[in-house]
């Protein structure tokens, strides 16, 4: 866990204390602390670092698919476990959009597709490139590079090396 993540823990347990001793004095909650506590400020942290690290996240990469789509399965067994510990999963998560459920407001600007499994890099809700079906675990990682490689890379300044090139 690391600094940041880890103060924000201590901050919520800190919170949830005081809530709890002043809610306490009314005789709502126990006086003491109950077993429950240490497993509720971890999941509060948990929750609190997921939203950190989306919101820093410009770019995810939305699979499309659909309940008993085989190739979506054989996804999800060749790369699905491994993905988010990659170094692509962590410059664009996995987002799964089920595509038989209405779609998501936030993706209005992104085209529907029927075709299972799709894969749509978008960053700050622009669609970057589309790969349509499942091509097996090696094709994937190539075509999936060839995607990411039309982000902007950042430099340590923070500032876009490929600002004004067009993608």
């Amino acid at each position: 866990m690391n600094l940041a993540r880890m103060h924000l823990a201590n901050g919520i347990a800190d919170h949830i204390d005081r809530r709890m001793h002043m809610f306490s004095s009314i005789g709502k909650l126990p006086t003491r602390p109950t077993r429950q506590m240490p497993l509720l400020v971890v999941f509060l942290a948990i929750l609190a670092g997921v939203a950190t690290a989306r919101s820093a996240t410009a770019a995810e990469l939305l699979m499309l698919e659909r309940p008993g789509c085989p190739w979506c399965k054989r996804f999800n067994e060749e790369i699905g476990p491994a993905y988010a510990k990659t170094d692509e999963g962590r410059r664009a998560p996995l987002r799964r959009v089920d595509v038989t459920r209405p779609w998501p407001a936030d993706l209005a600007a992104i085209a529907r597709e029927r075709l299972t499994p799709t894969f749509v890099l978008v960053e700050k809700g622009v669609e970057v490139g589309r790969l349509r079906g499942y091509p097996g675990d090696e094709f994937f990682w190539v075509l999936l590079a060839d995607m990411l490689a039309k982000l902007p890379q950042t430099t340590t300044s923070g500032v876009s090396e490929t600002q004004g090139q067009p993608r």
